[in-house]
């Protein structure tokens, strides 16, 4: 491969002379430029992206924090913030922290030693006041979860108003016994969900049974069928169930379709609208984000931090997408 070298000797001009060229120097007569230029292209010369990032002081790489990478919700945000970014010349790296602080540190650490220029976080469990520190001098974005009253810009949907529809319309199609399964109430989102929840049976003047309330110590598959096992076991059981997350309600139905093979069916409605949604028996009935759109924002958001421009938060809109499992 050539080097910057050889292209001053076949353009007979200096090394100094074809970095200027290389740079958009405006110095260079356009006649020293055409021939600079040509002899770029007859040796093939690719220059250095890394070194010039590192002449301007920048990566052009975001990182993207997220808690794992088996969890599909992430996949269609991360979709989104990847091809906004590259269409403004930039790249991600993909972070997965595993909940452990010696991984945030060392990706907090890129950011500080100018190895990255900026920070997505989709990560519910990552250290806040660690973080906030790194917002101080270095662009940062939230993406889905967030702080109540924090100083860092997010993007998200409002988990509380679209927990309340979700089981709203469970209500309005008959059901008075409505069990939840929920993730660890340390998170915000777990705790808006509950409240959406609490909500539309306080409504709807309706027993809030702590018996039916499941909180997992965790999203996967296998936490969602554990939990909803758990409920059947009580003497009197529900006729529905809200599970703050599409993962937790697709292992709901797999629980109930083992257990209740001769009884009435129970329905179920999940969080998030993943792709394996619409592929349950019965399909999932669902509160759907905007995964994709949610990704475009919270990349649009930090290149414009990464700018120097001032960030609002943003709250996107949620839709129900109703299927087979609360249709009876």
């Amino acid at each position: 491969m050539a080097n910057i070298h050889q292209i001053a000797e076949r353009a007979g001009v200096s090394v100094a002379t074809v970095s200027r060229v290389l740079n958009n120097a405006p110095t260079v007569s356009p006649k020293t430029r055409s021939k600079v230029e040509s002899a770029i292209k007859e040796l093939n010369y690719q220059p250095s992206m890394l070194g010039r990032n590192l002449r301007n002081s920048e990566s052009r790489l975001i990182l993207v924090l997220l808690p794992t990478f088996s969890n599909p919700f992430y996949s269609e945000i991360i979709n989104g913030i990847q091809d906004t970014v590259i269409a403004k010349g930039y790249n991600i790296l993909l972070c997965e922290t595993d909940s452990r602080p010696e991984r945030e540190n060392i990706y907090f650490n890129m950011v500080k030693n100018k190895l990255a220029d900026g920070v997505i976080s989709m990560d519910p469990t990552i250290n806040m006041k660690k973080l906030k520190e790194l917002a101080e001098s270095h662009p940062v974005i939230l993406c889905s979860e967030y702080e109540e009253g924090g100083c860092i810009p997010y993007v998200t949907v409002d988990s509380e108003l679209a927990a309340y529809q979700a089981v709203k319309h469970l209500i309005q199609l008959g059901n008075e016994k409505i069990a939840l399964i929920n993730s660890d109430e340390k998170f915000l989102y777990a705790r808006q969900r509950r409240a959406g929840f609490e909500r539309a049976l306080k409504e709807f003047s309706l027993p809030i049974r702590e018996e039916w309330i499941y909180h997992t110590k965790g999203l996967d598959f296998q936490h969602g069928v554990h939990a909803m096992r758990m409920i059947l076991q009580q003497e009197e059981k529900p006729t529905a169930v809200f599970a703050v997350s599409d993962t937790l309600a697709i292992g709901a139905l797999k629980a109930i379709n083992m257990e209740l093979r001769a009884m009435e069916p129970i329905a179920v409605v999940g969080f998030d609208n993943i792709s394996f949604s619409s592929m349950t028996n019965p399909t999932l009935t669902t509160v759907s984000q905007p995964m994709y759109n949610m990704g475009c924002t919270a990349a649009d958001m930090l290149l414009n931090s990464m700018k120097g421009e001032r960030v609002e938060n943003i709250v996107l809109d949620h839709e129900l997408i109703i299927r087979e499992s609360t249709m009876g």
